[in-house]
Parts: structure tokens; C-alpha cells; sequence
């Protein structure tokens, strides 16, 4: 399901400078803040829309309770997160 909505997001950068997402919180339809957890960066993949970089990760994260797929985009020039799309 396709969501692109802006997030928060705490992330950890490592000595060689690559970023990964720990937690994200985000406000939901019924305008309570849902807090995800990121278990596991399955995959990071850089990609650049008409001069605006951004890294795609594909995390593996829960929410309440329940383990779901989901695609977060960091935009570099920006520093700015996210959400693309929930993957079932």
C-alpha cells in the first residue's frame, strides 16, 4: 500500500558513514502517533530523480505488535525521511 507520507525517523550512522534507520513514528488517519520499530535494513539502493538523490531502504519493522515490509527514503540534500509504501 502506497502511503509517501513524511516521517521521523532515529537513525545511527556507522565510521564509514552509511545510515541506518533504528525507529520511525509517524501520525496515523485517526491522528495518533504510530511508532515502528526497525528490526532489520534489508536492502539500500541510491537512486537520483532529476538531480535530487535519495537512498530507498527496505526495512523490516513492527507496529503493534506485527512484523511488516516497508520501503523509507531518505532524501540527502534535504535530510529528509520518508514513508513510500507498506509491503504485506
Amino acid at each position: 500500500m502506497e502511503v509517501r507520507q513524511k516521517v521521523e525517523v532515529i537513525a545511527v550512522c556507522d565510521t564509514c558513514g552509511q545510515l541506518r534507520p533504528l525507529r520511525l513514528r509517524f501520525e496515523g488517519p485517526d491522528y495518533r502517533l504510530h511508532r515502528v520499530d526497525v528490526d532489520r535494513v534489508l536492502s539500500v539502493r541510491e537512486v537520483s530523480y532529476v538531480g535530487i538523490e535519495a537512498l530507498i531502504f527496505l526495512c523490516r519493522a513492527r507496529l503493534e505488535e506485527r512484523e511488516r515490509m516497508l520501503e523509507l527514503k531518505y532524501t540527502i540534500r534535504s535530510h529528509s525521511w520518508e514513508l513510500l509504501r507498506w509491503i504485506y
